[in-house]
């Protein structure tokens, strides 16, 4: 190969003087790697900087006994160690993917090159921040679509469920609807005073207000289930064991009954309670319907206070309470799925403070979604609480989850320090909390043992 020819061709090395490529070319040395070679593993120091002449070179990181590529290098990418880099061992695998060769600059020649060739050095300068910048925004990206992905999972379950409930009420009320013309005939024949009426309909909406019969204990509602059946058979009712249900459900009892018999002809009585009983049956349909599209409704309205959608990105005055149950709202799903309580403890007079509403936001999903994921194994309680100590507003989180262990403590606010399995995390959650509070001027302690792990968010009032 003609390197001269190759470096003169290169997208960034081509605008510089021939000389200074001829340089670089006469102080490197060419590097053969087989395919599947592994170049260089974690922890080996970094001595070069290379550029590739020919094939592909993956670089990955291995995590829990999986393997996850960062990126790979192909004919011309510039890598390894730049001038000006601080960059002294290496975090990662490379591996030739092909039979690759490289042509590498030993660091020690940095100096002289510096002194000596302005514009090569200034290439590989404008490199190393390039991939710098690269670096990070994928990392955070893929902290982001981490973190979407289980949002986005926790959504769809808390809104299925609801939404399911709606789908099967308003087909068990069509299909109820269309049974009750039959009875309807035998209701519309029967002749009754308006004060007789007035005091059925008394009756039957008084029970539907109050619903007092949700409140029976299993052993009190079958007894009563015994007593209404037999009492209904006793004055003529068929299959009256599918009208005790509803009747229970709304707080009826035989003293109910007998005031009906006291204003319904005997004769009229049987199609009346099962007319009461169609009403009951369409009420509970409608308030199940009136429930589930609640619930949908509450969890929309916490998504959008969540994500601030329809306010300013500004700093704002905020009540952190708000912005932590919604928080809790949207990872309900996995707090049940693993078993987990949530308690607050906040005093009724906290102050608001002025943040970043959605950057809050994101430190309290990040230190909940790690505490829930901690106590996965049995599950276990998680609290949040805050104070005002002076000028600082300081919110607790504890979980009495497995615990951070004392060797990594100190590594957790590191970025792309994980413990976690590939996919579920990029180990850049806790390195975001840090700047965002530290950009709110305020600071996130930790301390931790097993059944015990605290974090102390401090930010001024």
């Amino acid at each position: 190969m003609d390197l001269l020819a190759f470096l003169k061709s290169h997208e960034n090395l081509g605008r510089v003087p021939e000389n200074q490529l001829q340089w670089f070319i006469d102080h490197a040395e060419e590097h053969t790697y087989e395919m599947d070679e592994i170049i260089f593993r974690p922890d080996d120091e970094i001595v070069e900087l290379q550029i590739v002449l020919e094939g592909v070179i993956r670089i990955y990181r291995v995590q829990n006994g999986q393997q996850r590529d960062f990126f790979r290098l192909e004919r011309g990418s510039i890598s390894g160690v730049l001038p000006y880099s601080r960059l002294k061992t290496t975090s990662a695998y490379s591996t030739a993917v092909e039979k690759s060769r490289v042509l590498g600059l030993h660091k020690s020649l940095f100096q002289e090159m510096i002194h000596e060739n302005y514009e090569l050095t200034e290439v590989f300068v404008h490199q190393m921040t390039s991939r710098v910048r690269s670096f990070t925004v994928r990392q955070q990206m893929d902290e982001k679509l981490i973190s979407l992905g289980k949002l986005s999972a926790g959504l769809a379950h808390e809104l299925n469920n609801p939404a399911s409930a709606i789908v099967r009420s308003s087909q068990a009320l069509k299909n109820h609807l269309k049974v009750l013309p039959e009875n309807f005939k035998k209701v519309i024949k029967i002749k009754m005073g308006d004060d007789e009426v007035d005091a059925v309909n008394h009756i039957l909406f008084s029970r539907i207000n109050s619903k007092e019969g949700s409140q029976l204990s299993l052993m009190e509602k079958t007894e009563l289930e015994d007593e209404l059946e037999d009492w209904l058979e006793e004055h003529g009712v068929e299959e009256a064991y599918e009208l005790t249900e509803n009747l229970i459900e709304f707080g009826f009892e035989t003293e109910d009954l007998d005031e009906i018999l006291a204003y319904v002809p005997e004769q009229y009585f049987s199609p009346i309670i099962k007319w009461i009983n169609d009403n009951l049956t369409t009420e509970k349909m409608v308030l199940e319907i009136e429930e589930a599209s609640r619930r949908i409704s509450h969890l929309v309205n916490s998504v959008k206070s969540f994500t601030y959608m329809d306010k300013d990105a500004d700093k704002q005055e905020i009540d952190i309470t708000e912005g932590i149950r919604n928080t809790v709202n949207i990872l309900a799903h996995k707090l049940r799925k693993n078993n987990v309580t949530f308690k607050a403890e906040f005093p009724p007079d906290l102050p608001k403070v002025k943040a970043y509403p959605g950057e809050l936001n994101q430190v309290w999903t990040n230190l909940f979604d790690n505490a829930i994921d901690a106590m996965e194994a049995s599950g276990g309680s998680l609290i949040v609480g805050a104070k005002v100590e002076g000028r600082f507003m300081k919110v607790q989180i504890t979980d009495n989850g497995t615990g951070i262990p004392e060797g990594i403590l100190s590594q957790i606010f590191d970025p792309f320090f994980t413990t976690k399995d590939m996919g579920k995390g990029t180990g850049l959650g806790l390195d975001t909390v840090q700047k965002i509070i530290s950009n709110h001027n305020g600071e996130v302690k930790v301390e931790s043992k097993p059944g015990n792990t605290k974090f102390l968010v401090c930010l001024p009032i």
